[in-house]
């Protein structure tokens, strides 16, 4: 009965953060953030639909005018990194003297799976039925019904339907 009630005291700071994001972006009334030192920030929108989950230590960012879409029934595993902006590359190698900032949207289709520690950049269009292995880093779409492994991500199956 004491480990009940402590363990309810211990959840009740995650608890009061899940009740900050699903007040701040538009996140379906299902238990998304399921594991602890998940973070959400920036001012762009964030929509995440029904029956959808994260696992714990997930990043995403959505910069100001720019949108995360995670569609229904996708299953985010953990320490994974979504975010809508990233430093361009180019400006860093050629040491130019100010450093660009690439933006797009990320849309994760309906009924995937996001494998642990993947990287999903800005820009990706991620299709229905999509497995991402695990520690991928994706920087380009991938197409419906598809198996998509390794840095850089690349589709190994596509079921075509």
């Amino acid at each position: 009965m004491l480990s009940k009630v402590l363990n309810k005291i211990a959840l009740l700071p995650h608890l009061v953060r899940y009740r900050k994001y699903v007040n701040s972006y538009n996140i379906y009334s299902t238990k998304f953030f399921r594991g602890e030192g998940t973070f959400v920030y920036g001012d762009g929108v964030l929509n995440i639909a029904e029956k959808s989950y994260c696992g714990s230590r997930c990043g995403i960012y959505v910069a100001e005018g720019y949108f995360c879409h995670i569609g229904r029934n996708t299953a985010i595993s953990h320490n994974v990194r979504i975010y809508t902006s990233n430093r361009n590359a180019e400006d860093i190698i050629n040491q130019n003297d100010s450093i660009g900032v690439d933006y797009g949207n990320v849309v994760i289709g309906d009924n995937c799976w996001i494998g642990a520690n993947v990287f999903i950049n800005q820009g990706v269009i991620i299709g229905d039925n999509v497995v991402i292995g695990a520690n991928a880093v994706v920087t380009k779409d991938i197409p419906s019904y598809s198996v998509a492994v390794g840095v850089p991500a690349r589709v190994i199956k596509n079921a075509n339907k």
